[in-house]
């Protein structure tokens, strides 16, 4: 088929590799413009970018996919399927319309559930068991089309964002594929989603790091590992950034204050919260390594009564 992908970060290679692995027409990539990251005012490409390039494909990087230049574009390039993952913009009605197949969405969650931009996030916050991929028809609104194809996965109880992404991007590959041909077969199904039932989440920044010890420490831990690597959770260590990358939940009764070092061991110290405690296995303090506690602790001790936050 002859296939347009548009999509940006790590998540959507795995896609536009499998649409390649497959020998399917790409009559371009679509990513979103490059961006100037650190003091040196480097240029950055997209990690989409940078694989089509080294396949040789042509790039487009609109600022606007709604731009009336970029849509002229798109039907020049005469796309009998539009693929989207991770994109980051919405698509107007008039690319929609563009190629006879439609626009198909691979997106990392069990529609209608976490529609928006952070779904993978989402699921291990809530304390989910599960996850998945749902293969879209896109629609003018946010992840609201009628599903193509869904799976399954579960969450395990160490998951990370970063470990539940690698695996979702793998699994919408595999997914999106299997949609190709049954689109050039004919014999893809329509299931409307059902409103009712749907959440939003949006996009993550990096306030939502800040640690509230007050929060059950079942919570936090689960923030811990759902916004592990970015933006991280964190708290603050005598006023330094102090990054806490692996926890466990401990039950504990204090009269302690929240954020309050409780005990210190050889290998962890713990830390009170609004409901039992937290026991800090993983860390890094503002411009060092990250570290194990007991590492650590070695270079810089911690004493019971100390206070993070």
């Amino acid at each position: 088929m002859k296939v347009l992908f548009m999509g940006t970060p790590d998540f959507a290679v795995s896609t536009l590799e499998a649409i390649i692995d497959q020998g399917h027409e790409l009559v371009g990539v679509v990513t979103q413009p490059d961006k100037v990251k650190g003091r040196g005012a480097k240029i950055s490409f997209p990690a989409v970018k940078e694989t089509a390039l080294k396949y040789n494909l042509p790039v487009y990087q609109p600022i606007k996919v709604k731009e009336p230049e970029f849509i002229e574009t798109v039907r020049n390039l005469k796309p009998e399927v539009i693929v989207v993952a991770a994109f980051g913009q919405i698509l107007p009605k008039e690319l929609l319309d563009i190629p006879p197949y439609g626009c198909i969405n691979v997106h990392a969650s069990l529609l209608p559930k976490y529609r928006g931009a952070a779904p993978i996030q989402a699921a291990i916050l809530n304390g989910d068991e599960e996850t998945g991929v749902t293969i879209m028809h896109m629609d003018v609104k946010l992840d609201t089309g009628d599903m193509i194809l869904q799976e399954k996965i579960p969450i395990s109880q160490d998951e990370t964002g970063g470990s539940l992404h690698d695996k979702l991007a793998k699994l919408g590959a595999d997914l999106l594929v299997k949609v190709l041909e049954q689109l050039r077969d004919g014999t893809t199904k329509r299931v409307p989603q059902d409103d009712s039932e749907a959440t939003y989440v949006g996009m993550l920044n990096k306030e939502m790091g800040l640690i509230d010890f007050s929060q059950p420490a079942i919570k936090i831990e689960r923030m811990i590992r759902g916004l592990n690597p970015w933006p991280s959770a964190y708290t603050k260590l005598n006023g330094k950034t102090l990054k806490l990358w692996e926890a466990q939940v401990i039950e504990y009764s204090s009269d302690a204050l929240y954020g309050q070092v409780v005990a210190v061991n050889k290998d962890s110290f713990v830390v009170m919260t609004g409901k039992d405690a937290l026991l800090i296995r993983e860390l890094q303090l503002e411009g060092k390594k990250r570290l194990s506690c007991e590492a650590f602790l070695r270079g810089y001790p911690i004493e019971v009564g100390t206070i993070l936050g």
